[in-house]
């Protein structure tokens, strides 16, 4: 059995979490995981689905992946999404299940970082494309929200745009891009076809 977190933060603040947190871009996230017509998404710490249920009509499937299951109850409300409960630590995935995996301000919360982005790479199909979207821990601003959920005890941790592409260094067949704008960064690998 997994270790679950003592405090479900996420669980608390599902009821109000799309009000307050709200989807900066859908075209830029469109644009860099490469969306388009059809294919199956996996949302890896997805919540209430509010960053995927703008992609419903672009898939033909959506799997909102979280370990709250407050969270996932607030997805499973939309329609159209599939839910499951998990870490990502440890997916219930078959290897090479998905064409795009998303991870949307949720890195800087999963116990092990380096074993997430093996499990992620596990179940992400050859030619597929990842995406992760984190806060700019070099931002002040930023830092003051990392410091703010460690005192609410949320183990969040942080990591730059150059520590988040370290952990693809195992993965030759990943092709790294970067891209930094206001207090956001966006990591996006894609997993080369073998020759």
């Amino acid at each position: 059995m997994q270790n679950m977190p003592l405090i479900d933060h996420f669980g608390l603040i599902a009821p109000y979490y799309d009000r307050v947190i709200r989807l900066q871009s859908k075209e830029k996230l469109i644009a860099l995981a490469g969306v388009s017509n059809g294919g199956r998404l996996l949302d890896a710490g997805g919540g209430t689905g509010r960053v995927s249920q703008t992609l419903r009509e672009l898939m033909d499937a959506i799997v909102i992946m979280d370990e709250s299951m407050g969270m996932l109850r607030q997805a499973k409300n939309k329609g159209g999404l599939e839910t499951v409960c998990s870490k990502t630590e440890l997916l219930p995935f078959e290897s090479q299940t998905f064409d795009y995996v998303i991870l949307v301000d949720a890195l800087h919360h999963v116990t092990n970082q380096q074993q997430t982005i093996s499990e992620l790479w596990r179940v992400l199909k050859s030619g597929g494309r990842m995406v992760i979207e984190e806060p700019d821990i070099q931002k002040p601003s930023v830092k003051l929200i990392a410091l703010f959920e460690k005192l609410a005890l949320m183990r969040s941790h942080f990591l730059s745009s150059r520590e988040i592409v370290a952990l693809f260094d195992k993965y030759p067949s990943a092709r790294i891009h970067v891209e930094q704008e206001g207090f956001n960064i966006w990591v996006v690998a894609e997993k080369q076809p073998s020759i």
